[in-house]
């Protein structure tokens, strides 16, 4: 089994390529290198590919015409098909009908630096337009949930409530209570030292109802509630849902965004505070356990170190982060791309920028609280 393509260059700057034989599996290709060679730094300015002498074929053939096609765009040869086979050409029509994948990000060597910081900021500044943008939507959609005009189903409501509320209880449950017992353990170490042991539960209480606890707690729902809202956005507008509730005249943002947002916000402070207790009795565990103190000894100190004002103090960074998991989420959902890629990234960027945001807003919360005295 034999196959050849024999290279035909006339003086006008013309070239013909003429297929002939076998094109099929483990076939001997005779001047494959010598025709590669030729396109590859090519002598002329137009190639006509002709399959009149092929007798057989399969994607040997198609293989190698999509490399010269790839070879004539780069040097700027215009070719055509001639007398192939029936199927060549709308397989050959089928390889480019996809755009290969362009990696995005990088940064083009020989810019200048000024150039590269330049695309930086505008790129920062369109981004933070459309933040904006989408918050106003946000609140236009709660104006018109208020109002009673907003198109949004209740078992919607409720289905996302007990999503972010009560099939997060398990989760919180361990994590938090791992914490508590962490916070116990190496607070203990160093108390232990000043014969101080009793003082871990008012050092676990403290500090879990007072930012410990809503932390982690965010921590828990950016990575699986946060997650899930991109992942679902970003799959419906795969999927042109989004479009179809656009055509039949509904928001996204009150039938799709508006939900998740309250959802959430409403859940987080109840999270919170379930995450204080089960942190509380891993502090408990510890100090009981391993430390020696007496069960009523333990729990009197930490109420007497539970202050309402560190737990509310709690309940608002709760507030706060299920608004920015929300709106981060739904951000990243809606404004995904059209394909699996896509959705994964805006996962991903929207668990990065829930931790990003939350870290920024216990830094700005914590400021005010101090600056308050309280």
């Amino acid at each position: 089994m034999t196959a050849n393509a024999i290279l035909k260059i006339n003086p006008d700057r013309s070239a013909e390529l003429v297929f002939a034989g076998e094109w099929i599996l483990n076939a001997v290709i005779e001047n494959r290198a010598a025709v590669l060679a030729a396109f590859e730094k090519p002598d002329f300015d137009r190639a006509v590919f002709n399959g009149r002498d092929v007798t057989n074929w399969n994607s040997e053939l198609t293989a190698l015409l999509v490399r010269l096609v790839k070879l004539c765009k780069k040097n700027n040869v215009a070719y055509v098909l001639k007398d192939f086979p029936a199927g060549v050409e709308p397989l050959l029509n089928l390889a480019f009908a996809v755009p290969e994948h362009a990696v995005s990000g990088e940064i083009v060597r020989g810019e200048p630096f000024v150039t590269v910081l330049g695309n930086i900021v505008l790129d920062f500044w369109k981004q933070t337009k459309g933040v904006f943008s989408f918050c106003r939507q946000i609140h236009a959609s709660f104006k018109r949930f208020f109002f009673r005009r907003a198109v949004l189903r209740k078992q919607d409501f409720l289905i996302e409530l007990q999503r972010a509320g009560v099939e997060a209880f398990a989760i919180v449950s361990l994590i938090c209570f791992l914490v508590g017992l962490i916070l116990a353990f190496v607070g203990s170490i160093q108390l232990k030292m000043f014969g101080a042991q009793i003082y871990v539960s008012s050092l676990v209480a403290i500090s879990i109802t007072r930012v410990m606890g809503a932390i982690m707690t965010g921590v828990i729902m950016a990575g699986r509630t946060g997650a899930s809202y991109a992942a679902t956005l970003g799959s419906m507008q795969v999927n042109e849902e989004v479009d179809a509730l656009k055509t039949m005249g509904i928001s996204p943002f009150d039938f799709l965004i508006m939900p998740r947002v309250l959802a959430l916000t409403l859940m987080m402070p109840l999270l919170t505070v379930y995450a204080d207790l089960m942190g509380i009795l891993g502090g408990a565990f510890v100090g009981i356990f391993m430390l020696g103190l007496s069960p009523e000894d333990y729990f009197r100190m930490t109420l007497k170190a539970l202050l309402m004002r560190n737990i509310i103090i709690g309940i608002i960074h709760g507030a706060v982060y299920g608004v920015i998991i929300a709106v981060c989420g739904c951000y990243q959902g809606i404004n995904c791309g059209r394909n699996a890629s896509a959705v994964g990234s805006a996962t991903t960027s929207a668990v990065v920028y829930s931790i990003i945001w939350m870290t920024i807003a216990t830094a700005v919360l914590t400021f005010f609280f101090t600056m308050g005295g309280v």
